[in-house]
């Protein structure tokens, strides 16, 4: 194990050791860290991909803080410290299919869905759109998402840093998410606030279209403020009700 991956485990278990840590590995050196509930049977887990603009990880409030919350509902947390494309945009998406396929193994009788947001939003949209129909989430949770490429549409520093300067077209389209859903595409739960100006709101809404158009069930929650990157925290204004409102969601699958 690198010294990067050592120590950041190491930071992961200090801070968060109120949480009940299951399982601490690696996914292609990267770090996964399972929060286990206290339920006997898990019917549900989720695997949690921090935003970023693939380029850093916002670890903490995208990532490890909803595991209490998630372990609490009986659902199993799998956060993952996904790696950067460093040129090469088949990097993070190869990584995520191999920590699906890791989690999956632990729970093999739980429904397995991905949860992303901001740039970790586009990648959990990419896991729910790109990979072959049998090895796809069961449902999908995207907070604030990058979904297109477009660069009228898109986060630039999330382009950029995925794709590179100057993406030829074909690849343009191949990761504009809104493009790549089909009738395998599971259902999804989409937050975000209306003033987000980091992220464009059209961004989720022409997800929520195309899912709408083949008849996938989807769920559009737009909060009047809040801007973007609000996480798990509390002071969001809205938080409490986003919480409930995907509590009941859960709760349909």
């Amino acid at each position: 194990m690198n010294k990067l991956l050592t120590s950041m485990l190491a930071i992961f278990s200090a801070l968060f050791s109120a949480h009940a840590l299951q399982v601490e590995t690696e996914i292609d050196g990267a770090p996964l860290i399972v929060f286990q509930p206290d339920s006997v049977s898990v019917e549900k887990a989720v695997l949690i991909l921090p935003g970023g603009g693939y380029s850093h990880l916002a670890m903490q409030h995208e990532g490890t803080d909803w595991a209490s919350w998630f372990n609490e509902r009986g659902v199993a947390a799998a956060v993952f410290a996904y790696p950067m494309p460093d040129g090469d945009c088949t990097k993070p998406i190869g990584a995520v299919k191999k920590a699906l396929d890791y989690v999956r193994s632990q729970y093999p009788a739980a429904k397995l869905g991905v949860m992303g947001s901001s740039a970790g939003g586009h990648l959990a949209s990419t896991a729910a759109t790109h990979l072959p129909a049998g090895e796809r989430p069961a449902f999908q949770i995207l907070f604030y998402p990058v979904i297109s490429m477009d660069s009228t549409l898109t986060h630039p520093g999330s382009r950029r840093n995925l794709l590179g300067e100057n993406p030829a077209e074909q690849t343009v389209t191949a990761y504009s998410n809104d493009t790549r859903v089909d009738a395998s595409t599971p259902p999804a739960f989409i937050a975000l606030s209306g003033d987000d100006k980091a992220v464009p709101p059209a961004n989720s809404i022409r997800y929520y279209s195309a899912l709408q158009s083949l008849g996938i069930p989807a769920s559009l929650h737009v909060y009047p403020t809040g801007g973007h990157g609000w996480g798990f925290r509390p002071k969001f204004k809205y938080h409490n009700q986003m919480l409930n409102e995907l509590e009941r969601w859960l709760e349909t699958l």
